[in-house]
């Protein structure tokens, strides 16, 4: 995990030198809109194929907004990811494959060129149940805000320019849940709690890279420590290079990093690669 992260760092340092030198535009004050969605589908089917192979199908369908009021005095940035898509493997029932909602509010008083205060806010969660899959069935292991996630936050933000920023403070997270505990419940005490509050440290780093006129690398890496246990740091780091064939065709290929000993004691990886329609409704 320590390895990932620094790499990470690595690419942010190389981001800000490449673009330090850019020219300075003048600043294009209001609200800036932005909705996009991605429509992906895969399907295979076989007839008195020898060589062998299997019925399938899957499908995603992705949302990202952005809402955005820049002014003189004050920046307020509003973003929105939701993802859902399933997928089917010969007689197996159809599994969800993708599943999240995300929400992310950030205000910043602007005092400075590059660095200035900020407070934010998040919420996390997803849309439907979600399974784990045994030889002996399937059993429920997640819900719609079971768990859900709450963070709220205050420091400083530091962003040399378009392509990066990041930003730092006090933090806290809220874990809340119903029907599965284990999420926010503390196995050293005898009740069984469905509700966590912790208080720590937060650090969030957005890369908006243009490699090419066609070719985006979007990476967003979220650091949370709890200051009761500061050896014990939550890390999402989510990656996606975009690659636009056409006005409507879009190739994405994701990468998320997930560690959260809460949860699971080893870091969760997960990767996507899909070809799809893409539409921009603002």
């Amino acid at each position: 995990m320590k390895r990932l992260i620094s790499i990470f760092i690595l690419l942010l340092i190389l981001s800000v030198s490449l673009y330090a030198q850019d020219e300075k535009k003048e600043p294009e004050y209001g609200w800036k809109k932005q909705v996009v969605g991605d429509l992906n589908f895969t399907q295979n089917a076989f007839t008195d194929w020898q060589q062998g192979g299997e019925d399938s199908w899957s499908w995603a369908l992705n949302l990202n907004a952005k809402f955005e009021n820049d002014q003189p005095d004050y920046n307020w940035a509003n973003s929105g990811k939701f993802a859902y898509g399933e997928s089917k493997v010969g007689d197996q029932g159809s599994r969800k494959a993708a599943d999240e909602i995300k929400l992310e509010s950030v205000y910043t008083m602007k005092f400075g060129p590059t660095i200035n205060p900020y407070a934010a806010a998040g919420f996390m969660t997803q849309f439907s149940k979600g399974y784990k899959y045994t030889d002996a069935g399937k059993v429920a292991v997640s819900n719609l805000l079971d768990p859900g996630y709450i963070t709220e936050s205050i420091g400083a933000e530091y962003k040399p320019n378009e392509t990066i920023k990041t930003r730092a403070g006090l933090a806290a997270k809220q874990t809340i849940t119903s029907d599965f505990p284990g999420y926010a419940d503390d196995p050293e005490t005898a009740k069984v709690e469905d509700f966590k509050n912790e208080i720590g440290a937060e650090s969030v780093t957005d890369l908006n890279l243009k490699v090419s006129e066609r070719i985006l690398y979007e990476s967003k890496l979220e650091i949370f420590s709890n200051l009761k246990a500061t050896d014990e740091i939550d890390v999402n780091w989510d990656n996606t290079f975009s690659a636009k064939v056409s006005e409507l065709i879009k190739v994405s290929f994701n990468f998320r990093v997930l560690y959260d000993k809460d949860i699971f004691y080893k870091r969760q990886l997960k990767q996507t690669l899909a070809v799809g329609l893409s539409y921009s409704f603002l």
